[in-house]
């Protein structure tokens, strides 16, 4: 098999794997426990936490570590929203409809069952969300700014930057969800101009099960967990310290190394995007082609089944996605193809194909070699034709 779906999950980076070992048997204390076995891990945790800040550019205690990604826009977007209706009286969540599924079933939660409002920022044609955008929407009753780094199905990234200093003039929280971008792009706070920002691990090669929320400090957050009090008082439960130690050290190499990681993957990246939309009919690229993720191609072929596409390349040895590992076994255009305004005979062909360091270039050559004669099949299996 060869593996194309580093968008979904990454391999633990054996660096990592090894940081944590000790964690499991030999230092294995409870961090909230006051005898040395807990000092040692409430030691590491701090250590942890400090170089998760120090590559954030921001203080050790606005580091919430959580289990995943989607814990942490759920603690961002909930917590935020229920603190801020308390503080302000505001009540309106701004968000797009190409957001991952943890912040729009979480917005559509605080709707149906909370009594928030939630306006709907516009899409460009490319899956952008502008400023414009923003600025078109924003108004006094807004409580909260959900936008993400960079897009998971189509590698479009966001300016982040100028939509956060819109919110800041606005006095409105602003989050994004930066977990698919970490492994990429920079994550200085500041020059992000973000409120909470979430990152899960698993997107650069750190384990399953770990993520960290962002919380600017003095930004009101209402715990969704609670119990013993610790991180901060706002995510209580024994601390995952391993897991905690991958994350830090994933992350650290994540930044260390991410120059190298761009220059490797930028070009087998255009070499997939250039081939498939020479030698495949009916074909386009979908999402940003200059801003967009280093190691990120995803087209949309007319008249295929994109899980049916999924399932031949499967069997001739290439794991992919068609963009929302959630949509998999839906017959249904996922929403950021609906929300790219996509004939329904076009966003029902989606596919994602996303490198990794380990993604060598005879592979990428092999896939762009079988692409072709297995979009086709799908074309003629859709239709009944042998």
């Amino acid at each position: 098999m060869i593996y194309l779906d580093y968008a979904a999950t990454t391999p633990v980076d054996p660096r990592v794997l090894e940081s944590m070992q000790p964690f499991f048997r030999e230092q294995f204390g409870n961090p909230s426990s006051i005898h040395r076995y807990g000092q040692a891990a409430e030691g590491a945790l701090s250590t942890a936490r400090e170089t998760v800040a120090s590559l954030l550019k921001c203080q050790p205690d606005e580091i919430i570590f959580t289990s995943c990604g989607s814990e942490s826009d759920n603690l961002a977007l909930r917590g935020a929203a229920l603190a801020r209706r308390s503080e302000t009286g505001t009540e309106k969540i701004l968000l797009s409809r190409v957001e991952h599924p943890a912040v729009v079933k979480t917005a559509i939660q605080l709707e149906r069952m909370f009594g928030f409002k939630l306006g709907w920022l516009e899409v460009d044609e490319l899956g952008m969300i502008t400023p414009r955008a923003v600025s078109n929407a924003i108004g006094d009753d807004v409580a909260l700014v959900s936008v993400m780094y960079a897009n998971n199905e189509i590698g479009t990234i966001n300016p982040i930057h100028e939509i956060g200093l819109l919110c800041r003039e606005k006095g409105v929280v602003f989050h994004t969800d930066a977990v698919q971008a970490a492994a990429y792009l920079p994550l200085n706070v500041d020059e992000l101009s973000v409120d909470l920002m979430s990152l899960g691990a698993h997107k650069f090669y750190g384990p399953k099960g770990v993520g960290a929320l962002f919380v600017r400090k003095n930004t009101g957050l209402i715990p969704s967990i609670t119990g013993g009090g610790q991180e901060f008082g706002l995510r209580s439960g024994t601390q995952n310290v391993p897991y905690i130690i991958g994350f830090a050290h994933a992350l650290s190499l994540a930044t260390d190394e991410r120059s190298d990681r761009i220059r490797y993957v930028i070009p087998l990246r255009d070499q997939i995007i250039g081939t498939v939309l020479e030698t495949i009919n009916d074909v386009r690229l979908t999402g940003h082609k200059q801003e967009r993720l280093p190691n990120h191609a995803s087209f949309v072929f007319k008249g295929v089944d994109g899980n049916l596409l999924l399932a031949l390349l499967d069997s001739a040895g290439f794991a992919c996605s068609s963009g929302s590992a959630c949509k998999t076994g839906n017959p249904e255009p996922s929403e950021v193809m609906e929300a790219l305004k996509l004939e329904r005979d076009w966003g029902l062909g989606s596919l994602r194909v996303t490198l990794g360091m380990d993604t060598q270039a005879g592979q990428v050559k092999q896939f762009l070699d079988s692409l072709p004669s297995l979009v086709e099949k799908a074309r003629r299996l859709k239709t009944g034709k042998p």
